[in-house]
């Protein structure tokens, strides 16, 4: 994790833990509950990422078994499905942490750092998806 990633995340879990992010758009207008409901939205979008990573490495674990290698020495499904995912973890990372940099050092840089994670997660939950129902 870099370091402007370390220190993104410390802001966010230093905001007050009791923000209520389903008031109205007006009630969330100060900065630091601004952060603190996009980071809560990012958890949500990680722990929905999870769960669908283990769905999917379920199904690309069967289709390795499934799959007859005797002319393929190709890695499997699951160890190529897991070398991307870790890519895509990178990727994810240092593009967001990119993004955030726009308002560099100032306190949207949190907001931007997370919206983007946000984003990226639930269209790699959905690629994930894809990719489990895909034959």
């Amino acid at each position: 994790m870099s370091l402007s990633a370390v220190i993104l995340a410390a802001l966010l879990q230093t905001a007050p833990a009791d923000v209520e992010c389903n008031q109205a758009e007006a009630d969330r207008g100060v900065q630091y509950a601004m952060n603190q409901c996009a980071y809560k939205d990012y958890l949500i979008a990680d722990e929905a990422l999870n769960v669908q990573w283990k769905k999917t490495a379920e199904i690309m674990k069967l289709r390795d078994e499934n799959f007859e290698s005797t002319y393929d020495e190709r890695p499997g499904y699951f160890t190529t499905m897991l070398k991307a995912q870790r890519a895509w973890l990178e990727y994810r990372d240092a593009h967001c942490t990119n993004e955030g940099y726009y308002a560099r050092g100032g306190s949207l840089e949190p907001l931007l750092y997370s919206l983007c994670k946000t984003e990226l997660t639930q269209a790699r939950t959905e690629q994930l998806r894809s990719l489990a129902e895909s034959d």
